[in-house]
C-alpha cells in the first residue's frame, strides 16, 4: 500500500510512483504526554517531500514536460531528482552553495540530477528558478506546486486512520510553510480540526517575527529560508486551527533531537524543531509531532553531537576494559 489508497482524493493518476507514503506512527516511549511520531523519514528518498513529490512529477507527466526544476535546501532535491529519474524526465536543482546537507546532496548527485550551487540562499534560489519557469517549459516542483500540496496532505489522513480519529495537536516544522498549509488542507478533507503548532528556528522565525528574515542561519538546514512561500496560507492554517507559531532555539532544537536519538528514532535536526516545540511550549491532549526526515540525511550533525568512537587494541584484554568499563 502506499499513500495512493487515496487516489479518489487525488487529482491526477499515479504514473510516478515509488510506493511512498503509509509511514509509522510511533508512541513516544520517553516525551510527556500522549505523544505520537509520525515518522516521515520512512517514505523512500527519507523525507515527507515524497509524498507531494509523487503527486507532482505524474502531473508533469501527464502534461507531458520532459523536465523538472526546484529550489531546495536539500530534501526537496534529494526527492524531485529520484522521481526524474523514475519518470525518465531531465533533472535541475538549485541549492545554497555549502548550506546542503551531505545525505541530501549525495541523494540528488546519485539519481543523476543537475546540481547547481548558487551563491545566495534558498530565498534567492526559489525566486529565480520562478523567473526561469515563466519564461522556459519546465515544471516547477518546488510547494508552489499545488499538486506538491495535493500529495502531502495524506499525512493528515494517514494520522486520523492510524489514531482512529484526529489528534487534539499537530505540531510541525515550518521552513518553507507547504507542509503545514497541506495537513491542514487534509484535516479539513477529513472533518478534522486539531490545534496546528507550527515551529520555526530562532534564526530562521519570518513567520513568528512577521517579517522576511534577509540571512536566515540555524543548524536546521532544512528549515533555513528566510520567506515562506507558503506564508499567507500557514497562517491562515494557524489561525483557523486556533493553533501557534513559535521558534525554537538551536540549543532545543540539538536537545530534542537527541532525546529522540535515545528512544531509537533518528530524524534530522529540523524534525526535532516540531519536539523542541513541544516541549518548551507545551501541547493539549493527543499529540503528534511530525518528524519531517530521516538522520542519515545530515550526518556530518549527527556525528558532531554524539559520543565519540572508541579506540580499542585488538586483544581480549583491551577490549574487555573499554567493553566493561
Amino acid at each position: 500500500m502506499s499513500l495512493w489508497k487515496y487516489a479518489d482524493r487525488l487529482p491526477v493518476e499515479p504514473l510516478v510512483t515509488l510506493e511512498e507514503g503509509e509511514t509509522p506512527l510511533i508512541r513516544s516511549a520517553k516525551l510527556p504526554g500522549d505523544t505520537w511520531l509520525k515518522f516521515e523519514g520512512a517514505n523512500p528518498t527519507g523525507s515527507f517531500k515524497d509524498r507531494g513529490m509523487t503527486v507532482a512529477v505524474s502531473a508533469a507527466m501527464a502534461e507531458g514536460a520532459e523536465a523538472v526544476i526546484c529550489a531546495s535546501t536539500g530534501n526537496t532535491a534529494a526527492s524531485a531528482a529520484a522521481y526524474a529519474a523514475r519518470a525518465g524526465l531531465r533533472c535541475a536543482v538549485i541549492v545554497p552553495d555549502g548550506k546542503i546537507a551531505t545525505g541530501k546532496l549525495a541523494q540528488a548527485l546519485m539519481h543523476g540530477a543537475d546540481v547547481i550551487a548558487l551563491r545566495g540562499n534558498f530565498d534567492q534560489a526559489l525566486a529565480l528558478v520562478r523567473e526561469l519557469t515563466d519564461r522556459h517549459p519546465i515544471a516547477l516542483v518546488n510547494s508552489l506546486n499545488e499538486f506538491r500540496i495535493e500529495g502531502q496532505k495524506t499525512a493528515a489522513f494517514e494520522v486520523c486512520d492510524q489514531l482512529g480519529g484526529a489528534p487534539d495537536t499537530l505540531c510541525i516544522p515550518v521552513g518553507n510553510a507547504g507542509n503545514i498549509t497541506a495537513y491542514w488542507r487534509g484535516f479539513q478533507e477529513y472533518n478534522a480540526s486539531p490545534h496546528l503548532h507550527g515551529y520555526q528556528a530562532e534564526g530562521a522565525a519570518p513567520l513568528v517575527k512577521g517579517e522576511p528574515v534577509e540571512n536566515p542561519e540555524t543548524v536546521a538546514s532544512a528549515i533555513r529560508i528566510g520567506n515562506p512561500a507558503r506564508w499567507e496560507e500557514a497562517m491562515n492554517a494557524v489561525t483557523a486551527s486556533r493553533g501557534e507559531i513559535r521558534a525554537v532555539s538551536d540549543a532545543e532544537i540539538l536537545d530534542a533531537y537527541r532525546r529522540l536519538a535515545a528512544e531509537g528514532i533518528f530524524c534530522e535536526p529540523a524534525s526535532a524543531a516540531s519536539v523542541a516545540g513541544m516541549l518548551k511550549y507545551g501541547s493539549e491532549g493527543t499529540t503528534v509531532c511530525v518528524l519531517t526526515g530521516h538522520g542519515l540525511k545530515d550526518p556530518t550533525t549527527a556525528i558532531a553531537n554524539a559520543q565519540p568512537v572508541v579506540p580499542c587494541e585488538p586483544s581480549l584484554e583491551a577490549l574487555e576494559k573499554v567493553v566493561l568499563r
